[in-house]
């Protein structure tokens, strides 16, 4: 039976460790990251993704990236702190938690930030093709969720009818200048 069990539901003083790894459109074949909700105290395992007030408290340690939360706006003052950092880790605290799409979106398309975006949390198989659309390259699977089917569900659309980080046109707007 699926673990209903979100990432809030983790113990905050112990990194939380992720098995499925999405990167790339594949199968991760490491995944040195680990995860930690704890905002006090910095993990032991490095590079490590830590809630934002402990990584910008800690930016000189260059093993630490910073776990933002599903509530977080990314204003340019945060995007222009987290620029030269390589990754970012973005919180999905429940499925049903569609912030965190917003957020990839507003750092790729309006901030330009070329860094790896991770998903965390509760991040199920059907959610990979959304958040590949939305500016995520790697996804970290719920522990019940199974790799071969993320595999599956990232290319279970050859057509889409919207724009996204990567593509800017339509559908519909590839149809009408294909007429002319």
């Amino acid at each position: 039976m699926p673990s209903n069990a979100t990432a809030s539901d983790a113990p905050s003083t112990a990194p939380v460790h992720v098995d499925h790894l999405i990167a790339d459109g594949e199968l991760a074949t490491e995944n040195a990251w680990c995860v930690s909700y704890d905002a006090e105290a910095l993990p032991e395992q490095r590079p490590a993704f830590v809630p934002l007030s402990l990584w910008e408290a800690n930016k000189e340690d260059t093993e630490l990236a910073p776990l933002l939360a599903s509530d977080c706006e990314p204003t340019a003052e945060l995007v222009k702190s987290i620029s030269a950092t390589p990754a970012v880790a973005i919180d999905f605290p429940a499925f049903t938690d569609g912030r965190g799409y917003s957020i990839a979106r507003l750092l790729r398309e309006r901030f330009g930030y070329r860094g790896e975006i991770r998903a965390v949390g509760d991040v199920l198989v059907d959610q990979l093709n959304y958040m590949q659309r939305c500016g995520f390259n790697t996804m970290a699977l719920r522990d019940d969720q199974h790799p071969d089917d993320a595999l599956r569900a990232l290319n279970a659309f050859s057509v889409r009818y919207q724009t996204d980080v990567e593509e800017r046109q339509a559908l519909f707007e590839k149809r009408l200048n294909a007429d002319r």
